[in-house]
């Protein structure tokens, strides 16, 4: 199939990273929240964020305004219905994703590729209620999504192979590079070694090992990496680790709970940079 429209249900940060790239790349966007004010929010900080690029000479304006125009907003699901793939990231609760591919099933044509953004869940249980499964797979996008390179094609129980085709090749015209995640396994790719990493990183702040400025220090110098695991985490976004912890629990090769630490930051409203406190204090 030629994907030409796509629909993406979220106008949080990953939704709107979503948009703005299929946009930026000539598809026709219709992004979908529950309130106007979501959607009007992220074409907002669309705008600013590539007008700071215009005036930093890293844009023209004529692909600012392509890439709005390309944009349109809605809260009504139903104007969903002619697109040939719909993209949902909405966030980390099962029972909501579950509800929101029952009624994208309900909506869209029997052939549009739908797709989650879920970043660790099992990508054939959120698909359970859905119509024809075939056509159903997981598109994990990392944040920020106009920087990173990367998105995980995760196959659910009954994904089939020109869905995932379908996809791939989608992925590579919004400038991604795709990945076959075989197997739907908890935290797929990617999160599954990154949590480990991270999990391990909090356990030598809680033993007293070293501190956290430290272990941030040890792992940029130490293995090259552009962020510490703290930082890291602060980026993007803390009250979700415990969910992806969750999660990863179901595979017996590691502890996957939350560390208390990590739990009574969450409770703390400490949620990293966009909350102003994380690890790090922003303020």
């Amino acid at each position: 199939m030629d994907i030409k429209n796509i629909g993406i249900v979220g106008a949080g940060q990953m939704g709107a990273g979503i948009a703005q790239i299929a946009a930026y790349n000539d598809y026709k966007v219709i992004l979908r929240d529950i309130e106007q004010e979501f959607c009007d929010s992220a074409v907002l900080k669309i705008k600013q964020g590539l007008d700071k690029r215009v005036a930093q000479g890293k844009e023209t304006q004529e692909n600012v305004d392509k890439t709005l125009g390309n944009i349109r907003t809605t809260v009504d699901i139903n104007d969903l219905k002619d697109c040939d793939m719909v993209i949902e990231a909405v966030p980390e609760i099962l029972e909501l994703k579950k509800a929101t591919f029952a009624e994208l099933s309900r909506v869209c044509r029997e052939d549009a590729i739908l797709c989650t953004n879920t970043s660790s869940m099992s990508v054939t249980d959120i698909m359970s209620e859905c119509a024809n499964a075939q056509r159903c797979a997981g598109t994990h996008f990392f944040f920020p999504v106009t920087a990173m390179r990367l998105v995980e094609i995760i196959r659910g129980s009954m994904t089939s192979d020109g869905t995932v085709e379908t996809i791939k090749e989608t992925a590579a015209g919004i400038g991604k590079t795709p990945v076959i995640c075989r197997e739907d396994t908890p935290g797929f790719i990617v999160n599954r070694c990154l949590f480990a990493f991270l999990l391990e990183a909090i356990r030598c702040y809680e033993e007293g090992v070293a501190s956290i400025e430290d272990i941030d220090t040890a792992m940029k110098l130490g293995l090259n990496h552009p962020l510490g695991p703290f930082e890291m985490m602060d980026m993007s976004g803390i009250e979700t680790f415990p969910r992806v912890c969750n999660t990863l629990s179901a595979l017996p090769v590691t502890d996957w709970s939350a560390p208390e630490s990590l739990k009574k930051l969450v409770e703390e409203g400490r949620h990293g940079r966009k909350s102003g406190h994380g690890w790090y204090d922003y303020e």
